[in-house]
Formats: structure tokens, C-alpha cells, sequence
């Protein structure tokens, strides 16, 4: 029995079953996703979605959707499912469907009259490539199957309509055939493990609507080109194999291919697996460049995000080379020293002054787990000197270490921190000055950078920077620190300092190196609790601020100005348990404990099998944002790790 469940009875209901998404992916950055029953309700969905670098360097939804219609004598059963204008939806195949289970990999069964029909869908490893195997369980009489394409072939951020410069020929291959609707664009190869009939019928579907968008305040319908369909004869308990992807198949060896991918797959057989099989699907390699996704189905790479999640992706599972591979692919995008914030297109942009000391604290994650650490400062200390010196000279928004030898910050265009959300080009939370995790952060990447050092005996680093911790930590300390209010100050401009209470002052708890005495520490981790601390995450403001707000719903505006005003963000969780065990060592262990576990119940919600991007501040803590977020699922493993460990020394 699969360890993700449904309530069969809800299966057909469509407010429930709407709002369970799949996601999967392939190592070269292609996906698939849709909801448990193929209904498409996001501009992200689809079942082939892969990067065009020949258009944007951008990715592409390619396949929309696959109608599957099930023939016997004179009876058909459509099982697709589409929304339309007024609330119609339309084959309604979702009525038929019986049985769903998530492992090892998607499986909804049918049931129709005396048909019992299985689909099983899956994403190739490494290829631009989806995978979809029927297989006929139970029939009474003869049957066939017709397959129709929903084609879309543009933008995930686009909705395309019905126009004259689409391409509607297309040429036969093995088993299926090879169309591309516009030029430059890949081809796309459909095919399937046996011969099929085609019969090319042109034709545009109109206004399918995506009702996530509607309520997101997008744009949220799209006419999808179908340019024929495909039929084929099937018996009782035999299998058939589609095949969409961006090379043509070995269409005879479908079947064994799909085998093959099944056995790779990480079971989603409990909540930790289920986590690393999320993990998996956040790391990719895309020719010599690995990446970490931020999230799935719409973000890209993002800088401060790749260094924050790599530890829990990686190092926590024993995947040494992967981390590395990632380090020196992110290390040749840099500019300075400051790591991409993210990228648009083709073009890398650089609004994050954070990002490289993630990375620095990432390469001490390293450190810590692997136990391998006389090659850190051979392998990196360059990289390290160049974004210690870089950030004492100073750079682009005037960034640089001041007189005090603290890390200042400006922009009025750019949130510069991970608070980073911005309406009509303005920044929400700007916390121009200096920021409180920022100057954590720059602390302890000094300190580590030392302690490297000095056990490498790199003297003239060591005596260049030995008196530097001792001035950032005083004026951290005289900065930050209010003795009545006993919490930090969330950031200083100037005379002017934030007393908001925010998550950023738990990082400067967390870390290895800290500026903050264990009084201060204490002090800071009890309004952290008292104020911020729940189950999905910490609130990234207080509800006792009038500015707080309890959820993050609206258009995109509304959803940005509340982004940072008080959702719950799991990935700070990894911060808190380790302040937690920080200060208090395995005595954290039952409450660390219950908090990861309690993450157990999201995996058969939103996305299933991950994490969400963020969680409403306030019960019932409703997801939101991306349904897979990586440094949400990294953190929580990490977090493992840390219980791990910790009931390691208890044992001792």
C-alpha cells in the first residue's frame, strides 16, 4: 500500500482533488506538472516543460496534456479533464477515476463499464523526456485507445492563443511523429512503444482556463493547438508506453527504458525518503553547469537559495561531488565578489548581498559533515579571500564594510536581502543600512575563514584579519543589541534602527561563530518563541505589529506587500532547532523532534510528496507560493541531521 494516500471517495471531487499537484523532474531542468487528476489549473502545468535555449534560455511548456479515450464497440470514455469559461469542465474524466497511489512513482487507476485501465506517469532522469505507461487490467470486449495531444509551445510565464504563424506539419518517426510549431524552437518527438495509427486533424482548443492564475490575478485562459490524434488496440494485461521528449526514441525499447527509471527512483515510502526523493528533483545539471532550483514549478536558479539549501540537498545524504559541482558552477557566474542573485533569461543579475556569505556558510556545512578539512581552504580559500576582501573594499548599492566593521547596504529599487519582495519597483522591507543576519553572517564568515587559516598556516591571512572579529562583534553588540528589549534590532539606518521583531536575529543565534553571549542568545530564542515560532516556520514578523498579516493572498501585488509581513518560511526552522540545540543540546531533542514530524502531514497536500514555499502566519497555516521550495526541503533534512546527531551524543 502506498505510503501517500487518498480518500477514494474525494478522488472525484474536484475541490479536493484540484489542489493536490504533481511535480517531477528530469537532472536536465525539464518537468512535469499537473494535479492528481490531469487538470491543468496553473500556466506552469504540463506534462513536458522543458528549457529552450534556443529561443530565452527560458523553459517552455511543450505538451499541455494528453486526452486518453477509451473505445469499446460502440461506447467512448474520455478521460480528460478541462476547464472552460462558466465553470464547465469538460471530458470530466476525473468521474472514472478509482485509485491513486504516489510510489514508486504516480499511478491513477480507471474504472469504466467493464474497463479497468492503469496510467502510470514518470520523468526521465536525465532526459527532456515524459513517460507514460496504460495498461489495460480488465476488459470485456475489444478495445482501443485514442491519444490526443494538447500542444502550447511558449513561455511558462505566457498563455498563447490560436494565430497564423504556427507550424501545423509535422513528420512521421517510429511509432509516433516529430512537430514543431514554431521555429527555433526544439522539436517534439510523440511515440509509443507500439505502432499506432495517426490521423492528422488540426485544431484548436479555446479558452482553457487555469483558475490558479485567475485567482493569482493573471492573465488564466489559452486556446491549445491539437494537431491529430493517435489510436491503437490494447488486450487484457497489456501495457503501452508514450513517450514525449525533445530526441526521438528507441520506440521498441519504451517499455524496458520505463522499467529501468522505476528501479532508479527513491521510494516516497516514508516522510524522509520523501524528502530526498523532493531533494533529487531540485538538483540539476544542465551540460557542465549544476544548478539548484529554487522552486518548483516557476523559479530558477536564485543565489542566496542554492547556498542555504546545498548543505541539506547534499551533505546530508553523503553527496560530496554534487555540492562541488554545484560550488564551481555557481563560482564562475560570480562577478567579484558577489554570487548571481538570480537570472533572467540569459543574463544574471546581482541584487544580493547575502549570497556569498550563504556560500561561505555553506562551505562550513561542508566542513562540519564531512570531516574533510584540510582541503576546504586549498580547495576554496581563494574564493574565500576574494569575498572577504570584496566585501571589506566594497561594491555595486553601496555595499561594503564600514568604519565600524559592519556590513552596510542601500538600494530604493532592490530588496537586497532574502526580504526581497517589491511593488510597483519599490521594495516592501528595504532594511537599507546594516541587517541583522547580514552582519551574523559576516561574522562567522571571518571567524571560519581564521580558524581555515590558521590550521592551514596561511600566516598572512591570519595577520591581516585577526583583529577584525573582536571590532565586528563589539559593534554587532553596541549596534544591535537593547538591553531593555532583550532581542536585536532587525536593521540599523543610520540613527534609525528597526525594533521590528523579525526571524533574521535567530541566524545570528544559530551559527557556529556568533557575536552574542549565551544570555543574548537566550534572550533572543525566547521572543523568537513567543512571537514567531510556528509549526510551518517562523513568521517573518510579529503578529503583536500592526504591519503583521496573517496570510498571503490577493494579485501579485497584494500577495508581495504581505509576503514578508508575517508568513511562516520553513527553511528558518533549520536556524531555530539549531540555536535550540546550540544552547541546549539534546534537552531540544522532543520539541525539534515534533516539529520536524509534524511536517509529515504536508506530503500528501499541495505538492505532493514536498514543501511549499511559504505558510500563512496564522492556523490553519495554509501553503502558498511554489508547491516544491528547495531550501524549505534542505533545512528540514538538515534538521534531521541535527536530531541525529544530537541522539548521537545522547547514546554516547
Amino acid at each position: 500500500m502506498s505510503y501517500i494516500k487518498f480518500d477514494k471517495s474525494k478522488l472525484i471531487n474536484l475541490e479536493y482533488s484540484l489542489s493536490k499537484e504533481l511535480v517531477r523532474t528530469s537532472r536536465s531542468g525539464a518537468y512535469a506538472s499537473t494535479t492528481l487528476v490531469g487538470c491543468n489549473t496553473r500556466k506552469y502545468h504540463g506534462l513536458l516543460v522543458a528549457p529552450q535555449p534556443g529561443i530565452d534560455h527560458d523553459l517552455h511548456v511543450l505538451l499541455s496534456n494528453l486526452d486518453v479515450t477509451v473505445m469499446q464497440r460502440e461506447a467512448e470514455f474520455n478521460l480528460g479533464l478541462h476547464k472552460f469559461p462558466g465553470n464547465v469542465y469538460n471530458p470530466r474524466g476525473h468521474k472514472y477515476v478509482r485509485d491513486f497511489e504516489a510510489d514508486p512513482i504516480p499511478r491513477i487507476t480507471y474504472r469504466l463499464g467493464g474497463v479497468v485501465l492503469s496510467m502510470e506517469r514518470l520523468f526521465h532522469t536525465h532526459d527532456e523526456r515524459i513517460m507514460i505507461k496504460y495498461t489495460l487490467l480488465e476488459a470485456h470486449s475489444p478495445t482501443k485507445l485514442r491519444f490526443k495531444p494538447f500542444l502550447a509551445f511558449r513561455n511558462i510565464h505566457a498563455l498563447t492563443r490560436e494565430n497564423v504563424y504556427f507550424n501545423n506539419k509535422y513528420h512521421q518517426v517510429k511509432n509516433g511523429i516529430q512537430v514543431e510549431m514554431y521555429e527555433g524552437y526544439t522539436p517534439l518527438f510523440m511515440q509509443f512503444s507500439k505502432g499506432t495509427e495517426y490521423t492528422h486533424v488540426p485544431d484548436w482548443y479555446y479558452n482553457i482556463e487555469y483558475f490558479r492564475e485567475q485567482e493569482r490575478g493573471y492573465d488564466y485562459q489559452e486556446d491549445l493547438y491539437v494537431p491529430g490524434f493517435f489510436e491503437t488496440s490494447i488486450k487484457k494485461g497489456e501495457s503501452i508506453v508514450f513517450s514525449a521528449g525533445l530526441r526521438q526514441a528507441h520506440a521498441p525499447s519504451l517499455k524496458r527504458i520505463f522499467d529501468a527509471e522505476i528501479a532508479k527512483r527513491v521510494p516516497r515510502s516514508n516522510f524522509e525518503n520523501c524528502l530526498i526523493n523532493s531533494a533529487q528533483q531540485l538538483l540539476i545539471k544542465q551540460g557542465s553547469e549544476s544548478s539548484v532550483i529554487a522552486g518548483l514549478p516557476w523559479h530558477g536558479m536564485h543565489g542566496r537559495d542554492t547556498f542555504v539549501a546545498l548543505p541539506g540537498l547534499t551533505l546530508v545524504k553523503r553527496d560530496y561531488k554534487m555540492f562541488r559541482a554545484v560550488v564551481k558552477s555557481m563560482s564562475e557566474m560570480m562577478n567579484g565578489p558577489l554570487f548571481p542573485s538570480h537570472r533572467e533569461g540569459r543574463e544574471l543579475k546581482y541584487h544580493s548581498i547575502d549570497a556569498s556569505l550563504w556560500f561561505i556558510w555553506a562551505l562550513q556545512q561542508y566542513y562540519i559533515i564531512s570531516g574533510n578539512r584540510a582541503k576546504i581552504w586549498k580547495d576554496y580559500g581563494k574564493l574565500i579571500k576574494k569575498i572577504l576582501n570584496g566585501y571589506r573594499k566594497g561594491t555595486d548599492f553601496g555595499f561594503g564594510m564600514d568604519k565600524d566593521s559592519l556590513i552596510s547596504s542601500y538600494s530604493d529599487l532592490y530588496g537586497l536581502t532574502w526580504m526581497n519582495a517589491r511593488v510597483n519597483d519599490k521594495p516592501v522591507t528595504p532594511r537599507n543600512g546594516k541587517a541583522v543576519e547580514i552582519n551574523a553572517l559576516w561574522y562567522n564568515a571571518v571567524c571560519f575563514a581564521l580558524e581555515l587559516a590558521e590550521k592551514e598556516k596561511d600566516q598572512a591571512f591570519a595577520k591581516q584579519w585577526k583583529t577584525t572579529p573582536e571590532k565586528i562583534r563589539n559593534s554587532f553588540i553596541g549596534l544591535f543589541w537593547d538591553q531593555d528589549k532583550a532581542f536585536l534590532a532587525d536593521f540599523a539606518d543610520g540613527a534609525r534602527k528597526s525594533w521590528d521583531v523579525r526571524p533574521n536575529q535567530i541566524i545570528a543565534v544559530s551559527l557556529r561563530y556568533s557575536p552574542l553571549s549565551d544570555l543574548m542568545k537566550r534572550n533572543v530564542l525566547y521572543v523568537v518563541e513567543k512571537e514567531l515560532l510556528t509549526p510551518r516556520g517562523l513568521r517573518s514578523l510579529s503578529p503583536k505589529n500592526k504591519a503583521y498579516k496573517g496570510n498571503c493572498e490577493g494579485n501579485e501585488n497584494e500577495r508581495s506587500a504581505r509576503l514578508h509581513q508575517g508568513t511562516a518560511w520553513p527553511w528558518l526552522l533549520g536556524h531555530y532547532a539549531e540555536a535550540k540545540f546550540n544552547l541546549d543540546g539534546n534537552k531540544a531533542l522532543q520539541e525539534i523532534q515534533k516539529i520536524y514530524s509534524g511536517f509529515e502531514a504536508e506530503m500528501p497536500e499541495d505538492g505532493i510528496g514536498s514543501i511549499s514555499e511559504y505558510y500563512a502566519g496564522d492556523p490553519p497555516y495554509k501553503a502558498g507560493g511554489a508547491i516544491s521550495q528547495a531550501w524549505n526541503v534542505a533545512e528540514l533534512l538538515r534538521m534531521q541531521w541535527l536530531i541525529n546527531q544530537n541522539k548521537n551524543k545522547k547514546e554516547e
